[in-house]
C-alpha cells in the first residue's frame, strides 16, 4: 500500500516546487507601461522673493521674518516605453508650503508677521531615457534621466490680501531609478530640478502693485512605488474557438 502511495506523493511535492521557480529577469522595456505614485519634499530657495519684498520702499529696514525652505509634494506618473531606451509620459503633480513675511506695524509699532500660503499643481509631458541593469537587485534596476514641461497653476494667499494665481509653464529635469522587486512591482526614487514661479499680492499700503513672486521649484526629491504593465495583455484562457 505504501509503495503505491509514494509516486503520487512525490509528484504532489514536486509540482509546487516547479511552480515556484523564479520568473526570468525581464531585460526589454519596449511596450511596457507603468504607473508610479510618489511623495516627497521640495527644497526651495525663495531668496528672490525676500530680496524683492524687503527691498520695497514700504518695507525698507524691516527685519526678516522666519524663513522656510520647502514643502511637501506628490507626483503621479503615467508612462509608456516606445523602445528599450525611450519612454514618454505625463506627470501630475501637487505641492504647497507656508512662507512668512514681515510688514510695517501701524504708526511705528513693531513689524507684523504675515503668512503666505502657496500652492502649485499641473501636468508635465516629457521624455525619459532609460536602460536595464539586470544584475542589480532581484529583478534588475532601471536608471533613467528625463526632461518635461507643461502647464501649471501657481497661487498664493498673503494674509490680509486676496488670492493671487497665475497659469504658467513649468519645466523639469529628472534623474532616478526603479529597483524592481518583482516582474510587476518596484520601488522608485527620483530627483527633479523644477522651475515654477507664482505671484505675490501687494503690501497693504500699495493695492495696485505686485511686489514680488515666489518659487515652487528647486530640488524635488521623492520616493514611491511603481507598477508596470506587460507589453501584451496576459491571456487567462488558452486555445481558441
Amino acid at each position: 500500500m505504501l509503495r503505491r502511495l509514494l509516486p503520487p506523493l512525490a509528484l504532489l511535492i514536486a509540482t509546487p516546487a516547479v511552480a515556484q521557480e523564479e520568473e526570468p529577469v525581464p531585460t526589454s522595456l519596449e511596450g511596457v507601461g507603468r504607473i508610479t505614485v510618489q511623495g516627497g519634499w521640495r527644497v526651495t530657495s525663495n531668496e528672490t522673493l525676500y530680496k524683492s519684498w524687503y527691498g520695497a520702499e514700504a518695507n525698507t529696514g524691516l527685519s526678516r521674518a522666519r524663513e522656510t525652505g520647502g514643502g511637501p509634494l506628490g507626483v503621479a506618473t503615467f508612462a509608456y516605453s516606445i523602445s528599450d531606451l525611450v519612454e514618454v509620459g505625463i506627470d501630475l503633480f501637487f505641492t504647497g508650503s507656508k512662507l512668512y513675511l514681515n510688514s510695517p506695524g501701524l504708526e511705528g509699532a513693531a513689524p507684523v508677521e504675515r503668512s503666505l500660503e502657496t500652492m502649485g499643481y499641473g501636468a508635465l509631458v516629457g521624455v525619459r531615457f532609460q536602460t536595464v541593469l539586470p544584475e542589480v537587485g532581484p529583478y534588475g534596476l532601471v536608471p533613467f534621466a528625463g526632461l518635461a514641461t507643461g502647464p501649471a497653476i501657481a497661487s498664493s494667499k498673503l494674509s490680509g490680501e486676496k488670492l493671487e494665481d497665475k497659469t504658467t509653464q513649468a519645466w523639469a529635469g529628472s534623474l532616478g531609478a526603479t529597483w524592481r522587486l518583482s516582474p510587476r512591482w518596484g520601488l522608485s526614487a527620483e530627483y527633479r530640478f523644477m522651475f515654477l514661479r507664482g505671484p505675490v499680492g501687494p503690501a497693504l499700503n500699495d493695492q495696485d502693485k505686485r511686489i514680488a513672486s515666489f518659487s515652487l521649484g528647486g530640488s524635488w526629491m521623492s520616493l514611491g512605488v511603481t507598477y508596470t504593465f506587460p507589453p501584451e495583455p496576459s491571456r487567462s484562457l488558452t486555445g481558441g474557438l
